[in-house]
Parts: C-alpha cells; structure tokens; sequence
C-alpha cells in the first residue's frame, strides 16, 4: 500500500469548504497534518470555529486546527455571508465544538512543518483566500522549493467571475497574495469556476448524500440544500456548484478531472478587473506556463467518490 499524501488543507469555511475537509478526513489516501484557517467566506473567528465544528462532524478531533491572517494582505476583508449565511456554515444546527484550536498561528505553522518534513514531502490544498500561504512565502522564502504542490480553488477564465464581472471569490479577497503564490514558483494546480460549475448538487446527488443516515450524511445534505439556492437563483441551475471538494477529488483521483499547463497571472491594480486570474490558455503571450489549470471534470465520477467516501465516515 503507497504511503498517504501529506496534505495542510488551509480554508474558510463555508458550506463547499466543510464538505472538501469531510471529503479528506474520509480518505485514507490522505495525511492532514493540520488545518489552517483563513477569514474569507466568514471572517477568522468563525473559519476556525466552523473547521473545528466539521472536524468533530466527522468524529476527528484528533486533527490540529490552526487560525491565521484575520485580513488579507493589502485590502479590506470582503466576506460572504449573503451565499453560506451569517454562520458561514448555515442549514445544519452543529454544536459547538469542544476541541481546542491550536495556540500557534497558522503562518508559523505552515513555515515550520514546510521546515521540519524533507522537500517535496507536503501538498497544500487551499480552498479559500491565499493569505496565509503568501505570508508564509513572503516571510520564509525558502519554504517554496519544499512545497510539493498547491491544489487551489480559485479563479475562473471562460466562467469569468463569480463576484465581481471578472473575479472569482478567493482571488477577489486577496489578490496580492494570489499574486505572490502564483509567482512562487511552486507547482500548481487550479480547480477555476470553469471546473466547478460543472460540478453541481442536483436533487438526486443530495438525496444519494442524505440517504447516508449518518450524522455527516444528513448534515452534508443540509448544508448543500442552503448553499445551493444561492447559486440556483443566480445561475438557474439545478443544484449549486461544489468548488472546493474538487480540490480534494483531484488528489484522491485527478482522472476525474482535464486542463492544460498555461501562465496564470493576477491583475492587482485595476479597479475594473480587480482579482482577475488571466489564463493565457491558447499561449498567446510568452509568459512561462506556471500552472495546470482544470478545466473539465467527470461530473458523475466526483458525486460517486464523494458519496462513498462521505459514506465511511
């Protein structure tokens, strides 16, 4: 049997972001390290809390939860609160968790495993704003060669943006530290909202979760009924997109998913296109591919790994 990949799964939680951390905490595939919280979705007083929640949901308290950047680097925190409500994590009543959040910061964490484990060794999967990652980089720049990938929820380019006309969420939030990452040299992987929106939480896909009977498949189930609506309202779909879990699908079965290797980069200036991932996906520039950008998914494949493996848990 291969070794487990060690993963750190930094997030803001978010109904998307729950179910990407229930999806690697039921794979035995996967090492999390830790859990390092961002504010995004919610602000950080609530990503911590809300991981700590899915944590326990899932019967893993076993797991350390870090909380980092309470802000992104350079501008205002714009959160989401009118897409996963005013929890972050709405629809499920889940109680307050017991287990303790970690005394170190998120950062000094991130640094310190990169540090102490051999090069090439830790997978970062990042489902929420790149602030913690950029200032682990921007502080200890040694860390980036030791980094054996990033997996990232983030951008969008055919899909254009989910937040703005031209930007998708996470690189909205922060774009300079998007910027820094994507400039890092770090191999990289993005699941864009060209990827996700194809990934959608139809009736039957939720019933098939529900139908679990577990406290994790009946809390899933709750959680993706609120999230969806958002998402069926503005797009006229039938269920919402599931960004982040295919992160954590890609590192349990890439098959599922198609893209090509082109240069991403981050507009951080303009007004108009602020946080805008510019995907040169037919090379039309000579910039150096510095990503693998996804860009189809085996829909059905992804709704299959999900519900058996929220099933173990």
């Amino acid at each position: 049997m291969t070794a487990a990949q060690k993963i750190i799964i930094d997030t803001d939680p978010g109904q998307d972001d729950a179910v990407a951390i229930l999806l690697a905490l039921a794979s035995h595939e996967l090492d999390i390290v830790g859990i390092t919280a961002v504010a995004g979705n919610v602000p950080l007083a609530l990503t911590e809390k809300n991981t700590r929640k899915i944590c326990e949901l899932a019967g893993r308290r076993d797991v350390p939860v870090y909380a980092g950047a309470v802000r992104p680097m350079v501008n205002e925190l714009v959160t989401a609160e009118h897409v996963h409500g005013k929890t972050g994590l709405d629809g499920p009543d889940l109680p307050e968790p017991t287990m303790p959040l970690q005394e170190q910061h998120a950062v000094d964490f991130i640094i310190q495993t990169l540090m102490g484990h051999p090069p090439g060794d830790i997978t970062l999967c990042t489902l929420g704003p790149l602030t913690n990652i950029a200032l682990a980089l921007v502080r200890q720049p040694e860390i980036a060669p030791r980094i054996k990938q990033i997996v990232m929820m983030g951008g969008g380019f055919f899909e254009g943006g989910n937040i703005t006309p031209a930007a998708e969420f996470n690189i909205y939030v922060d774009p300079h530290a998007a910027d820094v990452v994507f400039r890092s040299q770090v191999p990289i992987v993005v699941m864009p909202l060209d990827v996700t929106h194809k990934a959608l939480t139809s009736a039957s896909r939720i019933a098939a979760i529900r139908e679990l009977g577990s406290p994790v498949g009946i809390a899933t189930a709750e959680m993706l009924e609120f999230f969806e609506r958002f998402d069926e309202e503005k797009y006229g779909s039938d269920g919402g997109p599931l960004h982040d879990p295919c992160v954590i699908a890609y590192l349990l079965k890439p098959e599922l998913f198609r893209g090509r290797r082109c240069n991403v980069s981050v507009e951080t200036a303009s007004e108009l296109t602020l946080g805008m991932t510019v995907v040169d996906w037919w090379q039309v520039t000579d910039r150096p591919a510095n990503a693998l950008v996804m860009r189809d998914i085996d829909d059905e494949g992804f709704f299959k790994l999900l519900t058996e493996r929220l099933a173990r848990l």
